[in-house]
């Protein structure tokens, strides 16, 4: 490998360990990045408490070149992303290149009007990533409130109740029985019974 792969990095993110990074992963090897130089966190990005995030940026300084897929990639939020493209491109003085993006490049034009446009691009797509994920998470809200109010059931179904639920039922009812020793015939913890047994109430 030569010196200069050994300065390019990458770095994929994808919010749960049920998503696949495949997509991004290809598009950094395509760019060039080793793939021992590609660091992958599985975590939501709404801040920056990953432990990859964290290692790549001790490997970072000014000889450096950092790919990433997507500008939301690297983070959501409109502050912290500022804050850490200020942290990789000002304090560790590397490079950030985001492929889906080109005009976002920071080895064009090292002067002060490319550093200007670059800055400005970045946090006009930051703040669109911010209100695009706002906006997705507004909108399940609504959904599942919508949802509600038409009386649609959310959640796993209730198990069925045992067969021998209604004589326990009946007993604990009248008292014969308390409700661990109710709990305990049916199978159920016995904050389970009690509830089970309020709905049963209400259904009969």
């Amino acid at each position: 490998m030569s010196k200069n792969q050994e300065k390019i990095y990458g770095y994929a993110r994808v919010s749960t360990r049920e998503q696949n990074e495949d997509r991004q992963i290809i598009a950094l090897k395509e760019m060039g990045v080793p793939e021992k130089n590609i660091y992958l966190d599985k975590l939501s990005g709404k801040n920056f408490e990953r432990p990859q995030y964290k290692r790549l940026l001790k490997k970072l300084n000014s000889e450096s070149v950092l790919y990433i897929k997507s500008i939301d990639r690297l983070g959501r939020s409109y502050r912290d992303l500022s804050e850490q493209w200020r942290i990789i491109t000002k304090e560790k003085g590397a490079d950030i290149v985001v492929i889906d993006m080109p005009i976002l490049d920071t080895r064009r034009e090292k002067n002060l009007l490319g550093t200007f446009i670059s800055d400005l691009i970045l946090a006009l797509l930051s703040y669109m990533a911010e209100t695009e994920y706002r906006t997705i998470h507004q909108r399940q809200a609504e959904g599942i409130a919508a949802a509600k109010a038409r009386g649609v059931k959310l959640g796993r179904p209730p198990r069925p109740l045992p067969e021998n639920f209604h004589a326990v039922y009946q007993k604990w009812k009248a008292g014969e029985i308390i409700t661990e020793e109710a709990a305990k015939q049916v199978n159920m913890p016995a904050s389970t019974f009690r509830y089970r047994a309020g709905i049963y109430k209400k259904a009969t």
